[in-house]
């Protein structure tokens, strides 16, 4: 038997010619008009690779995919051309650019070419409250959020606050200050900040008249949102990276009342306070993070004076505010669970035996952590990153370990009990 297009009288034969040359250029059309919209958003063909470095494709070689009505077949550019287009699948669902020398490269949807974890922040306001040096966690989320783009706002300890600012334009500060592009960090501007304090009315007479906070202007949670909203009207981005304790080198059992409430007001409770002043201003879609440590479900002896309760109810109110917030104001709350970093701060807690609280700890999570490798200030930036941005859009009210996973461990390897194993 002959196949059924054989038996089709002639004019039908030319007409399937037709219909399929004419079909087949209209293919070519469109992929040339796609192509072109490809151009546009900044993907260039060049050589025997493409070269997308606007939107993120980087190399010689790589491959783009993207929603497009294409049918299953196989169209191959004009001799000569940089990039071969082929159909992906029997249906309509995605339209595959490859390079020519290659196939290699990472799958992008949506039309819009980029490497994971590069986000266009390019816009968006961040404040950081509690930075006051380069050395600490809050540093590391700043300099990662201008990384990529946003507008860094910084809330710093009224006390510190002409020390910070006289450290900025240090040269020795140059180098912190240097972004993966070469440039340096830009701060839009600098408040003076006690979140110790939501209103003028909470501050005690003796902190007013304290010299310390002479000349910083107005500090408390709520003046400083009001300076910040008349400076940048909305925010996108809140960062708590602060806490304090009075009498953190105290066991508990010797802490104060005083003490105790000390470090849960200015550890816990300015949270918030400040996710309840922020909240009215902050844009819908926008995101809270801020730091705990596992002392907050663990004994860590020489963190006493109520730090540990504080940060317990640190990561306890981060799932309450993730409910109401996300509710009243459509953002995100989550906490970083942060592993031992001796940053300024950290470095004054305690000096038995020669050697202080933070460098004990340092010693022991490296002993005993699952990764023995050091522990930075970027693996909490780039952590912190993820969950302020788009990336983790879905998160809200977890605590996310950054640790080395020094908290999924219930034995210590140091122990004399293993000193006889590999």
């Amino acid at each position: 038997l002959k196949p059924s297009w054989l038996r089709q009288p002639p004019c039908h034969l030319l007409l399937f010619s037709y219909r399929f040359l004419f079909g087949r250029m209209r293919f070519e059309q469109r992929v040339q008009r796609r192509a072109a919209s490809l151009g546009a958003l900044g993907l260039l063909a060049a050589g025997a690779g493409l070269v997308a470095s606007s939107v993120g494709v980087l190399g010689s070689s790589g491959q783009v995919a993207f929603s497009a009505p294409v049918p299953s077949a196989t169209a191959a550019p004009a001799t000569g051309s940089a990039v071969a287009v082929a159909a992906v699948g029997t249906s309509w669902p995605a339209l595959a650019v490859r390079a020519a020398a290659g196939s290699s490269g990472a799958v992008l949807r949506g039309g819009v070419a980029r490497k994971a974890m590069q986000m266009d922040l390019t816009g968006k306001v961040a404040f950081i409250a509690g930075v006051a040096d380069a050395s600490g966690y809050g540093w590391a989320i700043a300099r990662e959020l201008a990384n990529a783009g946003a507008t860094i706002v910084i809330g710093s300890w009224p006390p510190v606050l002409k020390i910070f600012q006289a450290t900025l334009k240090k040269k020795a500060t140059e180098e912190a200050r240097r972004l993966d592009d070469g440039s340096l960090m830009e701060i839009s501007k600098i408040y003076a900040l006690d979140a110790m304090y939501d209103s003028p009315d909470d501050v005690p007479e003796d902190v007013m008249a304290n010299k310390r906070y002479s000349g910083a202007g107005p500090f408390t949670i709520s003046e400083v949102v009001a300076q910040v909203e008349k400076d940048f009207g909305k925010v996108d981005i809140l960062v708590h990276s602060l806490a304090n304790g009075p009498e953190v080198t105290k066991p508990l059992l010797e802490t104060s009342r005083s003490g105790y409430l000390a470090a849960s007001s200015a550890s816990a409770y300015s949270l918030v306070s400040m996710v309840s002043k922020f909240g009215p201003i902050m844009n819908e879609g926008g995101s809270v993070v801020s730091l705990s440590y596992v002392a907050a479900e663990k004994t860590i002896p020489g963190y006493g004076g109520g730090m540990s309760s504080a940060k317990a109810q640190l990561e306890s109110d981060t799932r309450t505010l993730a409910f109401e917030a996300g509710r009243k104001y459509g953002i995100r709350v989550n906490t970083i669970s942060a592993g031992p970093l001796k940053s300024r701060a950290a470095s004054a807690i305690g000096n038995d035996g020669g050697k202080t609280f933070i460098e004990r700890a340092i010693d022991y999570s490296e002993a005993n952590s699952p990764l023995t490798r050091p522990l930075l200030a970027a693996d909490v930036g780039k952590a912190a990153m993820c969950l302020l941005t788009d990336l983790m859009a879905g998160v809200t009210g977890i605590t996310l370990y950054v640790d080395n996973g020094l908290h999924s461990m219930g034995m210590t390897l140091d122990s004399p009990a293993f000193a006889d194993m590999d």
